[in-house]
């Protein structure tokens, strides 16, 4: 790139109804070997909601709790995503029509996303997530977001005796992410996490 030469970033748009033509469920990924390939095309949230109710209603079973992510940042807002308060509302519109207001926690790296949900929509659950290299502490973490979460959920290798009894002091729970082996889960279930995030829910099954 030349001095001065100003760097453009090409970006392709794709509608809804263009996702439908490609296919997310048969190329395998290197980092997932148990995955089960299955044709699939990324859905609609109202769909996968639609879908999990007539599930539960159809089977007998408890209703569930929907844990969500927004996937913001700053760099890219308005590129490919919108910013946090347009994401959290076009969200919140799906989230109310559906009416599982009460069975949802909203999780997210951005805390721009958590602080205008505590702000607007101050019942919804919310969850911090932490990555592995933040070098914050957990009260440092706390004061940038500026209120207190339902849920702190750190990379699972980050969690200690003492960082979960600090959050239980706080009266907020401790969701870790994410985990991927029996072994660990067992210890963390041990060490006395709210919850564990995992790629194959199948492990908490196994003996």
């Amino acid at each position: 790139m030349q001095e001065g030469e100003e760097k453009q970033l090409n970006i392709f748009a794709m509608t809804y109804a263009e996702t439908q033509r490609l296919d997310v469920g048969m190329k395998p990924h290197p980092k997932f070997p148990h995955q089960q390939k299955l044709k699939a095309t990324k859905p609609l949230l109202s769909e996968v909601i639609d879908d999990v109710e007539a599930a539960i209603l159809l089977k007998n079973m408890p209703k569930v709790f929907y844990n969500i992510e927004t996937k913001t940042q700053p760099a890219t807002d308005g590129i490919f995503h919108p910013a946090p308060e347009d994401f959290v509302n076009t969200l919140m519109s799906v989230i109310e029509k559906k009416k599982i207001q009460n069975r949802v926690v909203i999780q997210s790296f951005d805390f721009r996303t958590l602080q205008f949900l505590h702000k607007k929509y101050p019942s919804i659950y919310t969850s911090a997530l932490v990555e592995p290299t933040d070098k914050r502490s957990f009260q440092q973490q706390m004061d940038d977001l500026g209120f207190m979460p339902t849920i702190y959920s750190p990379y699972y290798t980050k969690v200690t005796p003492e960082l979960l009894k600090e959050c239980h002091d706080k009266k907020i729970k401790v969701v870790v992410w994410t985990v991927n082996d029996k072994a660990s889960i067992d210890k963390l279930k041990a060490m006395g996490v709210d919850g564990i995030i995992s790629d194959y829910p199948d492990l908490f099954n196994k003996k």
